[in-house]
């Protein structure tokens, strides 16, 4: 019996990538859902024109935008088996969605990380503070936890019963690892598949700014050492 799956993808102007997305994405994906996280530009419609749901959440933040679509999924009737969650800025490659579900379906694995290695990105696709930020929360993942992650990489999937036991709180930068570390916390089963990557469309809210990165990497180390020291 096919899995009910769903993909969520948080956007904030991204009207130039978002129907790329969208169209990319394989076929046997039930709903995309594309949350506007208080965009200003056509992200919405060109959204929803390429055949997504399309959601609204004014307070700005990756999180606050995840668990907008986590609620919407929870009001519905047929519950999916698998959550992917996606960026909205055509920098992964979405068709590579039949990869990263592939262990949960095929292993019966609970958690996949699609993890952007070197060989596979292109030049200038992740900033150096952005290489750094994954090395070092990865690091200390290692250290504190035995976790075998090596990257915070935003393409992942999960089964949806696992994703609501982690009861996920952040609202903005912290996202991804909150779930990284919670799943070591309630020792799910975890892997990770290569991913390409390439330069996105349009400019990072977080790593294209200096405030952005900062931000992110106090919240990212604000989480590891909250876990580290329960």
């Amino acid at each position: 019996m096919k899995p009910i799956i769903k993909v969520i993808i948080p956007a904030y102007n991204e009207q130039d990538s978002i129907a790329n997305v969208v169209n990319d994405i394989p076929k046997i994906v039930d709903e995309i859902i594309v949350i506007s996280n208080n965009s200003t530009d056509n992200t919405e419609i060109n959204a929803k024109n390429a055949g997504a749901t399309v959601l609204k959440e004014n307070q700005k933040g990756y999180g606050f935008a995840c668990l907008k679509g986590m609620d919407y999924v929870s009001k519905q009737k047929n519950k999916p088996e698998i959550i992917v969650f996606l960026d909205g800025d055509y920098s992964d490659y979405p068709e590579q969605l039949i990869e990263i579900i592939a262990p949960i379906i095929n292993d019966n694995i609970d958690f996949v990380i699609g993890s952007r290695v070197k060989k596979s990105r292109e030049t200038g696709s992740m900033t150096p503070q952005q290489v750094f930020g994954n090395w070092l929360a990865t690091f200390l993942m290692k250290l504190f936890f035995g976790a075998k992650f090596t990257d915070l990489g935003p393409f992942r999937a999960i089964k949806y019963d696992k994703l609501l036991a982690l009861k996920m709180q952040d609202k903005t930068y912290g996202w991804t690892v909150e779930m990284q570390l919670k799943a070591l916390k309630q020792e799910l089963t975890y892997v990770e598949v290569p991913m390409k990557y390439r330069n996105r469309i349009g400019v990072s809210k977080v790593s294209g700014t200096i405030k952005g990165s900062i931000f992110a990497g106090v919240k990212i180390l604000s989480w590891i050492f909250k876990y580290s020291f329960k």
